[in-house]
């Protein structure tokens, strides 16, 4: 069995929330499950780093090369979180993970995964955690998938995979109908289609990336969004 989990910034803002993600998925792994963490930017870190540059003009190449470093750093602290858990991992690149993009910056999208390397750690036995929202364009350059991009990355490989299982850990317990943190009586759904989830994208909602969704339904792939605090049952995106 294969089960590719996405944590979003604020699930990996600190230590122990990294720690916490961390046991989750070594609880699976030692359950015989091979598992593919895709982890985004720390908290706001991906803010910062584009305030920090905003006085430099940076072309987009650049751009891209400098934002990427946010997901990187992620995805080596929750590798040394699972090995310091006595389990192994190895912490993925975009482009060590095989992603490859059309090249676009700041808004590739995803042509094609060369998952041998990804195959290789996973068969040795190792948890991989791959950095999201990055991928290596067709002339050799980082590229970006564009904010919120680390879910692409995660239905990606899991439709790529062949994964079981495709689950996006974030702040809120499921999709709501309104943001729950805004509206008391928001409405959540047990289970959404992809057309209605992508309808509520285009409102405003920012609990999945447009481009996950339409990869996810291009390729029939059930999604869980839940909450990284809890991890109970959250809401199926599908048919």
């Amino acid at each position: 069995m294969l089960i590719v989990q996405k944590y979003g910034g604020s699930s990996v803002a600190s230590l122990d929330r990294i720690r916490s993600a961390a046991r989750r998925a070594v609880a699976l792994a030692r359950q015989g499950v091979q598992v593919v963490l895709v982890v985004s930017a720390q908290g706001d870190t991906t803010d910062e780093l584009i305030a920090a540059a905003a006085d430099l003009a940076p072309s987009p190449r650049e751009m891209d090369a400098y934002v990427s470093t946010g997901e990187q750093l992620s995805a080596g602290l929750m590798a040394m979180a699972i090995q310091a858990q006595g389990y192994p991992a190895v912490s993925l690149t975009g482009w060590q993970a095989g992603i490859r993009t059309d090249g676009v910056h700041g808004n590739a999208r995803i042509m094609a995964l060369e998952g041998d390397r990804l195959r290789r750690e996973l068969a040795a036995g190792r948890i991989a955690v791959v950095a999201g929202f990055q991928g290596l364009g067709p002339d050799g350059d980082v590229t970006t998938l564009g904010r919120g991009g680390s879910d692409t990355t995660a239905v990606a490989l899991a439709a790529f995979l062949n994964a079981d299982a495709c689950q996006i850990f974030t702040d809120v317990d499921g999709v709501y109908d309104r943001d729950p943190r805004r509206f008391p009586d928001a409405r959540r759904f047990d289970r959404i289609s992809y057309d209605r989830m992508l309808a509520l994208i285009r409102e405003g909602a920012q609990v999945l990336h447009d481009r996950s969704v339409e990869l996810a339904r291009d390729h029939g792939l059930t999604v869980e969004v839940l909450s990284s605090f809890t991890g109970a049952p959250g809401t199926i995106v599908g048919p």
